[in-house]
């Protein structure tokens, strides 16, 4: 259960940082929900470097404003790679 939970809010958070970032229609889904576990995983140790990480395996606010955060670092970092600028 805890899976699904996780692919849910993922495909949420990269979803919302998508749009945020106004890549949203050119990725879907999949793409989302890699972005939002992905950027999770990249707020946690950003997090954790400021001493504010939250764990992966609680629910919290602070740890789904970092994985928002998270989310946002790694799309920002594809459009460098990408286009060569941050939209």
């Amino acid at each position: 259960m805890g899976i699904i939970i996780t692919l849910i809010v993922g495909g949420i958070i990269g979803w919302l940082a998508s749009i945020v970032m106004r890549t949203d229609a050119q990725q879907g889904i999949l793409l989302n929900i890699v972005v939002g576990v992905v950027g999770a995983f990249l707020g946690n140790i950003l997090g954790g470097m400021f001493g504010m990480g939250a764990t992966l395996s609680s629910f919290n606010p602070i740890g789904l404003l970092w994985a928002f955060i998270g989310a946002l670092v790694l799309l920002a970092i594809v459009n460098m790679v990408r286009r060569g600028r941050v939209r």
